[in-house]
């Protein structure tokens, strides 16, 4: 191969998705030590020779956010400096992708920083997973490889035999997503319109679209608080939804998410393996995780082989 032999490599943030993948694409995991100093400073050493290897290192930026960020520049300026042939870079999750533009006075675009900081730490390709938005790729100088979990979803829903299934974007800005679901389940498209009402606090949710007597699931790349979310499903309910499902990539599930989705209309939330599940809601009978382990080892795979990655969602 150009690029010398496969090594997978993983950090701290998520073992159990690097161990799926290897044994997906039957390789063992490479060998390295990684320690924190007393005051959580980093440290790492690889322990097997990498050099003229095709790396690729499993790492997404989950929480704690900032300290996955830095070990994955840690690691990768440990490959670089030891002579790999290409390190590619796996973020299943890309933290602080929401802060990708200005939208207010003197902020940070804090998206184009990490892309910034992982380009410099040494990496010569990105491996992703549902952008929060799909131009977040520009505002690298290295080629992105931006997976979909689309299909693992869809699989999931065909499986389940649904009929009169309407798919919902939660906002305006997903509508491209739920429209590309919609379309390729033969399914109806709804909106909900979301709006501050006059004194600026509530949120007004108008459904747009056909949802009365129809399976509503909800689509979105991420779902934090689950707050807009359960305002959805409720929209979706009052509206005369028969039952209400939500698909979110990302499941980063902070603060009252918990306590929200077991009190919310919806039947069931499905989410993927990007970030770790925590303990109480892989144990909750309202939420399903599917791995996308397959997935992105086909697509390590390929980028290895040099063939397209793009046919992954043909």
């Amino acid at each position: 191969m150009q690029n010398g032999q496969l090594k997978l490599f993983s950090g701290t943030a998520h073992t159990e998705l690097a161990q799926e993948i290897a044994t997906y694409i039957g390789v063992p995991l490479g060998r390295s030590k990684l320690r924190r100093f007393t005051d959580t400073e980093v440290a790492f050493q690889i322990d097997e020779n990498i050099r003229g290897t095709d790396v690729f290192i499993l790492q997404p930026t989950c929480t704690p956010v900032d300290p996955n960020l830095v070990e994955l520049c840690v690691m990768i300026d440990a490959f670089r400096r030891s002579s790999a042939a290409r390190i590619t870079a796996v973020m299943p999750y890309y933290g602080y992708a929401r802060q990708d533009r200005k939208d207010k006075p003197r902020v940070p675009i804090s998206a184009k920083l990490v892309a910034n900081l992982v380009s410099a730490a040494g990496a010569n390709r990105i491996l992703t997973m549902d952008l929060h938005k799909a131009q977040i790729q520009a505002f690298f100088d290295i080629p992105v490889d931006h997976l979909f979990a689309a299909p693992v979803f869809i699989d999931y829903l065909r499986g389940r035999n649904e009929s009169d299934v309407t798919i919902v974007s939660p906002d305006a800005g997903g509508v491209e997503r739920a429209r590309a679901y919609a379309r390729r389940m033969g399914a109806d498209l709804a909106i909900i319109d979301k709006r501050r009402s006059d004194d600026g606090t509530a949120e007004v949710m108008n459904v747009v679209g056909e949802v009365k007597e129809r399976v509503c699931i909800i689509v979105d790349d991420i779902v934090d608080t689950a707050g807009t979310l359960t305002q959805a499903a409720a929209a979706l309910r009052a509206n005369g939804a028969s039952r209400v499902m939500a698909c979110a990539v990302h499941g980063v599930l902070s603060g009252p998410a918990f306590d929200r989705i077991q009190a919310s209309e919806l039947e069931k939330l499905v989410i993927t393996n990007t970030i770790p599940p925590k303990p109480d809601f892989a144990a909750s009978d309202k939420v399903e995780i599917l791995s996308v382990a397959p997935l992105l080892g086909k697509a390590i795979q390929s980028i290895h082989q040099e063939t397209s990655v793009s046919s992954l969602f043909i």
